[in-house]
């Protein structure tokens, strides 16, 4: 099977999660449905469709987890007759994006889980920095600003 990614940093992650946990099914996708990885798919209308039943399902189990237990469920699974869903939520510097894991009888949950929380940790490692938000340029701050970025133009800053 193939890998696809959307974002170059994602790659290596994603690779590294499907060699180690076994999965046979996997979308790295954002909480709004946007896929960056997918591994397994053989159709693109199946990848679309799952994104969007992933972040579907992430949305109203998080606010049932609100109401429920005042805190958003960030992972869960399903046991079917052949094969397991794994769905969990990555926090990274760029954002927040879900992992989903279809996995069979040849891995279990506990092994899925665990590279799943690595899978994070790599994920969140690998993350571009978060874009640096400029400040409105207002006349207070103009004169300030602009010999700030005079000194550091001619390397007195």
């Amino acid at each position: 099977m193939t890998t696809a990614v959307v974002e170059a940093w994602v790659e290596a992650p994603v690779r590294g999660f499907l060699r180690d946990s076994g999965a046979i099914i996997a979308l790295l996708l954002h909480p709004s449905g946007q896929v960056m990885a997918q591994h397994g798919f053989a159709r693109a209308v199946d990848v679309m469709s799952a994104c969007a039943l992933a972040a579907a399902i992430h949305a109203s189990s998080g606010e049932l987890g609100k109401r429920l237990d005042g805190r958003a469920f960030t992972e869960l699974h399903h046991a079917g007759v052949t094969r397991g869903m794994y769905l969990t939520e990555c926090a990274t510097p760029a954002g927040r994006f879900l992992l989903l894991a279809v996995f069979d009888a040849a891995t279990s949950l506990g092994i899925v889980r665990l590279y799943a929380e690595e899978f994070g940790v790599a994920l969140a490692a690998a993350a571009p920095p978060p874009p640096v938000v400029q400040e409105p340029v207002l006349a207070i701050n103009f004169e300030r600003d602009l010999n700030r970025n005079l000194a550091s133009l001619f390397g007195r800053a």
